[in-house]
């Protein structure tokens, strides 16, 4: 008779351990977006403090972007190696250091050391997150449940509107700031105590070495899957981050006429779209998986018509087609996630935070591209700065966007095919479930 094991069953995939296990780490991912998202609404109150001009300013952001695209394959690699809750707790780690700092940071320089640890404490969390749902929830249910995570993170987005404005007025800068940094403390105490890597208790992470994690990022670079999942995010994610970032008020307020007022409430109908059609793109990639290109096609598409009519439009665009716009570019952030599941899809679990790393390079590298050359175009065309811009030097410097479209647009096709051909070349069966509507696991 064969002894009976003595080792612990695996827990329930998408039970009440793993929602559990999932809120701990959604809810560091949610204080990930505030914090970088808090400079946003701070600008001038920052621009007093630390005694510096626009231009400086928008060196915070850029700066924090810069690090966490830097930083995506890197931690890709490392959470092959160590795990989602190491990665998570180093992450909230850095940004809590990272936000006292700049709560009590009074010299710009000292301010941008403190944005480039909040990028790098930043980077490591939303990976990890992801790697999480794909160990702890059933295959039908990772599509929805990524939704889930981009919509819960918008959260975040949201608290540092509004609250953190009134927070500032109320409670000065260093307070604000220190209390916001000081949340990471309970958070992190949170994923200690609760999360877990893996659902299977046998579960022991490739002890990889550090010359195989190279070999690991290079095999998930290969796979076109993984290609796919980047040119996706590229392409559909870039508009609502430039737009949501940095060029958007400017646009609505300079370029189009539109009071203050009425631009900031577009800007937050970005987010409230986000939530509505994370749901919907997620039932559409549970359903159709074997058409998750051609919904980024389709959604990118869309943006492209969109952008065409207002920039094409005589003078000024009227509120309602503005109203459109803000609300087809924004569907491009949710979409944007289906990159992650194409990763899934194609790669095992043994290599999915390389993969996942590289894919989250793509809608970063779009945007910080994306950000520079639409501010070449206007201090080429508008050489007085911000009180020359107008309708016409947006005109041609928002166009910018659709190098960036079109050049995605083709590494997705390209991609596609090659990814649907290897697949079906090296698994047959797997392609026709695929086709079927049934979610695979390599």
């Amino acid at each position: 008779m064969e002894p009976v094991s003595s080792r612990p069953a695996p827990l329930q995939l998408g039970g009440r351990r793993a929602w559990l296990v999932y809120g701990s780490s959604v809810a560091i991912y949610v204080l990930a977006v505030f914090h970088r998202s808090s400079l946003g609404v701070a600008g001038l109150i920052a621009a007093e403090r630390f005694h510096i001009a626009a231009t400086q300013l928008s060196v915070f952001t850029m700066v924090q972007l810069l690090v966490y695209a830097a930083m995506q394959i890197p931690v890709g690699a490392l959470l092959d190696r160590f795990g989602s809750k190491r990665l998570l707790l180093a992450g909230v780690t850095f940004m809590t250091a990272a936000q006292l700092g700049f709560a009590f940071a009074t010299s710009f320089p000292a301010g941008i050391v403190a944005r480039v640890f909040v990028g790098i404490g930043d980077s490591m969390i939303f990976i990890p997150l992801l790697r999480i749902v794909a160990l702890w929830f059933p295959p039908l249910r990772i599509p929805m449940v990524t939704q889930l995570t981009g919509l819960l993170g918008q959260v975040g987005a949201l608290v540092a509107a509004t609250p953190l404005v009134r927070a500032l007025h109320t409670w000065g800068w260093t307070p604000t700031y220190a209390t916001a940094g000081l949340t990471g403390v309970v958070l992190g105490l949170l994923v200690l105590v609760v999360v877990r890597d893996s659902p299977n208790p046998d579960h022991e992470l490739d002890q990889i070495k550090v010359r195989a994690l190279a070999r690991t990022v290079r095999a998930a670079w290969r796979t076109p899957g993984t290609r796919l999942g980047l040119w996706s995010h590229f392409s559909a994610q870039f508009g609502a981050t430039v737009f949501a970032l940095l060029w958007g008020y400017p646009f609505l307020v300079a370029g189009q006429g539109l009071s203050p007022e009425t631009a900031g409430t577009l800007l937050m109908l970005m987010t409230v779209t986000t939530v509505v059609t994370s749901p919907l793109i997620g039932g559409f990639v549970t359903r159709y998986p074997f058409s998750r290109s051609t919904l980024i096609l389709g959604i990118v598409a869309a943006i492209m018509t969109v952008w065409a009519v207002v920039l094409l439009w005589p003078g000024r665009a009227p509120l309602p087609v503005l109203v459109v716009l803000v609300v087809v570019t924004a569907v491009g952030g949710p979409g944007s996630m289906v990159g992650f599941d194409l990763a899934r899809t194609f790669n095992p679990p043994t290599r999915l935070g390389s993969a996942t790393g590289i894919v989250n390079v793509g809608g970063f590298l779009a945007s910080l591209s994306t950000v520079t050359l639409i501010g070449v175009i206007l201090d080429h065309v508008a050489p007085g700065g911000p009180s020359t811009y107008d309708v016409d030097t947006f005109r041609l410097a928002m166009s910018v966007q659709y190098v960036v479209w079109g050049l995605g647009v083709v590494q997705i096709l390209r991609y596609r095919r090659r990814a649907r051909r290897e697949l079906e070349a090296r698994d047959p069966d797997a392609y026709a479930a695929l086709r079927a509507g049934q979610s695979i696991v390599p």
